[in-house]
């Protein structure tokens, strides 16, 4: 079995991914917390390639960079599409999971008093994207690539889930992102995390906004 350990600080932020991935293909891991003062301290971000968490660690090798992690997961579990085709549309779908995370990373630590309800209010256009993709593969009955789980689907549920504690309406007028939110979750091994003390009592970001 790999050795593997998230490197972060006591969030769910940019690593829940990695762990409803790795929870759902039958995976230990073990964590690492960062306090903000050992942070604060700089030797851990010295040793960052890029001065940033998340890290991650496969038995020797250590790397960051969250997408590359959730990449790096994806190969090693068998959820990287059946082919190079699928490999590149799951790609693409995580770049606009991305896009949507880094305007609700803005959002949740620079503008959240002052930005909340025009981004709720702006959200529909973002999320008929992905509404769109689930309707173009499988009538929206299976995952956003091919037939079998991706990296870019735990990212995406993540995400969805995050922004269902911000707005829990928001996918009243996506039924195939609510459907797909719910069939994901709803996987015996991912639902046992997702019910887990260690999921829910993580705060999903580091200021306490949600």
């Amino acid at each position: 079995m790999p050795e593997y350990t998230i490197v972060y600080f006591n969030v769910k932020g940019r690593c829940e991914a990695m762990r409803m991935l790795m929870a759902d293909q039958g995976v230990d891991w073990k964590e690492e917390v960062v306090t903000f003062d050992t942070w604060q301290q700089g030797d851990l971000k010295k040793e960052a390639v890029f001065g940033q968490l998340p890290g991650f660690k496969d038995g020797d090798f250590t790397m960051y960079q969250s997408n590359a992690i959730l990449r790096h997961l994806g190969r090693n579990h068998d959820a990287y599409g059946k082919n190079p085709i699928e490999a590149s549309r799951i790609d693409m779908v995580n770049d606009g999971v991305e896009d949507l995370r880094l305007k609700y990373v803005r959002m949740i630590y620079q503008n959240y008093e002052n930005g909340k309800d025009d981004y709720i209010k702006a959200l529909p256009a973002e999320l008929c994207h992905f509404e769109r993709i689930l309707a173009n593969n499988n009538e929206g009955k299976g995952f956003t690539v091919g037939d079998q789980i991706s990296f870019a689907d735990y990212n995406l549920v993540d995400l969805l889930r995050n922004h269902l504690v911000l707005a829990p309406d928001c996918l009243s007028g996506f039924p195939l992102l609510s459907a797909y939110v719910s069939r994901i979750s709803s996987r015996p091994k991912l639902e046992a995390f997702l019910s887990s003390d260690a999921h829910k009592n993580r705060p999903i970001n580091g200021n306490g906004k949600q």
